[in-house]
C-alpha cells in the first residue's frame, strides 16, 4: 500500500514504524504536519490507501479524514483520551499500561478502535518507555490494524466503538510540581520522570527558577529539599525518606538542557559524593496506599565499577570470568568532550584487565548519538567546542581500534546515530537488538561531513557503492537490515533483557572459543594490512578537514542545523528525502482513491 505519515516530526517511534512497513513492502511517504492546507495538498499528491499517525498533537482536517481512513496511534490504553497519557500513567503509578490505534474522527482520540497491545510499565523516564514499550506496543497495535484494512474495505469488519472513555486534561506544571517538605522519593522521582524530555519540572536550584530533568533515586539523606552533594555533573537533593540525583537543568536565560554543573557553576563548590552501592527503594505505592505490584522498585543511581575504572556516573564496569563489560549511559546518547575523555579512560583501564573480551554495552535506551550539540551550542566559542568533541569523540575510536589484546563487541541495546553509530563499528564485532534503529549518517545536521573514521569503518563492512548510499540517503536503519547489508553482525533479542543475556552468552563464547588465538591474530593481521594500504591517521586527517570547513569556514549550515535542533524550532517543511511525494517526477498515482 501507499502509506502517508502525517507526523509532527520525524522522532524515534515514527522511524521504527517507517522501517517495519518498509520491509513489508509499503510505499512510506512523509508529511510533517504544519497546517490544514499542507496536510490537504500532500494527500492529493500522494493519494495514499491509508493515512497514519504516528504522533501528531491536533486533529486531523475534517476534509481528509471524511475520504480517508486514518489511524491514530494514542499512547494510551482502550478509553484513555487526552494529550498527556504516558505523564498521567506514570504519575499516577500505573502498573499496565499501553497503546491503542483509533480511526481519526471529529473529536480527538475518540474514534472507533481498530487494534491495541498492553505492556507492563517500568518505572523509568517518560522518554524510555516511549522509545522501548511504548514503541514495541505500537509496532504490534499497527500491524494487527494494516492486517484488518482488507476485512475492513470489504463490508466483513468493523473497528469497534470506543466506550466509557476518560478524557484526562493536558497536564499542567502544578501537577507535576515537587513539594520536597512532604513527597517521598519515589513520589518525587514519578513526578521528574513523567516531565523528562518534555516539558521537565518547574523548580529551582541555588534560588534560580529552572526546569529539571535526567533523575534517578540515590541513597542519601537529609533536610528534605537540601543539596547534599554532587556526583560527577548533578546535584543530589534530599527527599523526606532519602534523595534523587538531578543531571540536568534548564533555566531560561539558557534555554537548552545542559548538566547542572555547567548551568550553576555553584554546583562545583558542594561536597563531591560517593555514589557507592545504593540498595533498592521502597514500592511505588499508587495513591499513596499499598504497592500496586510487590517487585515495583525505584532503579538505583549508576554507581561505581570495578577495579576504580568508573569515573563518572554515566560509567561503570562489569567483569566476568574473561569478559568485561564497560556501559556508558550519556543523557540523550550526547557525549561531550568530557564525557568522550572519561570513556577514554575507563576504557584504557579495560584494555589492562586480564580478559580476552570486552563488551562496550551504551546504554538502555541509546548507545550512543555521538557529538553533544547541547554542549556545544552553549560553548564561549562553538566552532571551538565542535572541533574539541569531534577530536575526542576520534581519540576513543582510535583507542579500540588500536586495541590488540583482546576482541572488542559493541552491544547495541538502544538506538545510535551519527558518530555514535560508527564508534559502533570500532569494534570487532557488532550486535544489536532487534528493535534498534540506526542513523548512520551526519548531512541533517547542516551537510555535516563526519569523522570518527566512517571513511575506513562504513566500506569495509558495506562496500563502498553501499556506504554512498547510507551517507546520501539519510534515511534510519533498522537492525535486521542492517545485518543483510553488512553494517551489523547480528541482530537478536526482542526485549532488553533477552537481549542483554545472549549478549553474556556469545561474549562468554567468544572468550572460550578453541579459536580465540585464531581470531586474534586475524584481527592483528588484517589490521596490520589496512594500516600499510593507509594509515588510520590519514583517514582521519582527510575527515577532519571537512569538518574544518564545517565548523569554521564561510557556509554556516552546520550552526544553523544545530541551533534549531537544540532549541526545537518547529518544522516550516518536510525535507524532501521523507516527502517523496514532493519530489521532483513524482507520479500521480492513478489505481484507486485512499
Amino acid at each position: 500500500m501507499r502509506i502517508l505519515f502525517l507526523t509532527h516530526a520525524f522522532n524515534s517511534l515514527t522511524q521504527r514504524l517507517y522501517v517495519e512497513l518498509t520491509a513489508l513492502g509499503h510505499e512510506i511517504s512523509i508529511e510533517f504536519d504544519i497546517n490544514d492546507s499542507v496536510t490537504v495538498e500532500a494527500v492529493e499528491l500522494f493519494r495514499p490507501h491509508l493515512i497514519l499517525a504516528p504522533y501528531l498533537r491536533r486533529a486531523i482536517p475534517e476534509a481528509i479524514w471524511r475520504r480517508h481512513v486514518c489511524l491514530i496511534v494514542h499512547p494510551g490504553i482502550v478509553g484513555d483520551r487526552g494529550p498527556s497519557a504516558l505523564d498521567w500513567a506514570i504519575l499516577d503509578g500505573e502498573s499496565e499500561w499501553g497503546v491503542t490505534v483509533l480511526q481519526a474522527e471529529a473529536e480527538m482520540d475518540a474514534g472507533p478502535v481498530w487494534a491495541s497491545a498492553t505492556f507492563p510499565m517500568r518505572v523509568a523516564k517518560k522518554s524510555s518507555l516511549y522509545r522501548n514499550e511504548v514503541t514495541e506496543a505500537t509496532v504490534r497495535a499497527v500491524r494487527a490494524a494494516l492486517e484488518r484494512l482488507p476485512d475492513y474495505r470489504a463490508g466483513t469488519w468493523k473497528p469497534t466503538p470506543l466506550a466509557q472513555a476518560q478524557l484526562r486534561p493536558l497536564m499542567k506544571q502544578t501537577d507535576r510540581a515537587i513539594d520536597w517538605r512532604r513527597d517521598d522519593t519515589v513520589r518525587v522521582l514519578a513526578k521528574l520522570n513523567c516531565g523528562d524530555g518534555f516539558p521537565g519540572v518547574r523548580d529551582s536550584l541555588f534560588g534560580q527558577a529552572c526546569h529539571l530533568y535526567n533523575a534517578a533515586a540515590f541513597a542519601a539523606h537529609g533536610e528534605p529539599g537540601a543539596l547534599l552533594g554532587r556526583v560527577g555533573e548533578g546535584v543530589v537533593r534530599a527527599t523526606v525518606d532519602g534523595a534523587v540525583w538531578i543531571g540536568h537543568a534548564k533555566t531560561e536565560a539558557v534555554g537548552i538542557k545542559l548538566p547542572v554543573l555547567e548551568v550553576f557553576p555553584e554546583t562545583s563548590a558542594l561536597e563531591v559524593l560517593d555514589a557507592g552501592e545504593n540498595p533498592p527503594q521502597p514500592p511505588f505505592c499508587k495513591g499513596g496506599g499499598q504497592p500496586t505490584h510487590a517487585d515495583r522498585r525505584v532503579p538505583p543511581f549508576a554507581k561505581g565499577g570495578t577495579g576504580g575504572i568508573s569515573t563518572t556516573p554515566e560509567i561503570h564496569y562489569e567483569e566476568s570470568t574473561s569478559v568485561g563489560y564497560l556501559h556508558f549511559d550519556f543523557y540523550n546518547g550526547a557525549m561531550s568532550t568530557a564525557a568522550c575523555q572519561h570513556l577514554l579512560a575507563a576504557y584504557e583501564a579495560a584494555r589492562r584487565r586480564p580478559t580476552k573480551v570486552i563488551v562496550l554495552m551504551g546504554g538502555e535506551d541509546f548507545f550512543s548519538n555521538g557529538l553533544d550539540l547541547n554542549y556545544i551550542e552553549a560553548a564561549a566559542s562553538p566552532p571551538e567546542e565542535s572541533w574539541r568533541n569531534i577530536n575526542a569523540m576520534d581519540d576513543l575510536c582510535r583507542a579500540i581500534l588500536s586495541t590488540e589484546s583482546q576482541l572488542t563487541v559493541s552491544a547495541l541495546r538502544g538506538n545510535a546515530g551519527a558518530g555514535g553509530a560508527f564508534l559502533a563499528l570500532a569494534a570487532d564485532q557488532v550486535w544489536a537488538r532487534r528493535g534498534v534503529i540506526l542513523n548512520p549518517h551526519y548531512k541533517n545536521m547542516g551537510n555535516l561531513y563526519g569523522s570518527e573514521y566512517w571513511s575506513y569503518l562504513l566500506p569495509r563492512r558495506v562496500g563502498a557503492e553501499q556506504a554512498a548510499a547510507i551517507m546520501r540517503n539519510r534515511l534510519p536503519l533498522g537492525a535486521e537490515a542492517a545485518v543483510r547489508m553488512g553494517f551489523l553482525d547480528a541482530a537478536f533479542g526482542d526485549d532488553l533483557p533477552g537481549f542483554t543475556a545472549e549478549v553474556q552468552s556469545r561474549a562468554q563464547a567468544l572468550a572460550a572459543g578453541t579459536d580465540f588465538n585464531e581470531r586474534l591474530q586475524a584481527k592483528l593481521q588484517r589490521r596490520a594490512h589496512d594500516e600499510a594500504a593507509k594509515p588510520l591517521e590519514s583517514y582521519r586527517g582527510d575527515e577532519l578537514k571537512h569538518m574544518q570547513r564545517n565548523f569554521y569556514g564561510f557556509d554556516p549550515s552546520y550552526h544553523v542545523a544545530r541551533h534549531h535542533f537544540v532549541r526545537k524550532t518547529l518544522n516550516s517543511w518536510t525535507p524532501r528525502h521523507l516527502a517523496i511525494h514532493r519530489e521532483l517526477g513524482w507520479v500521480v498515482p492513478e489505481d484507486v482513491e485512499g
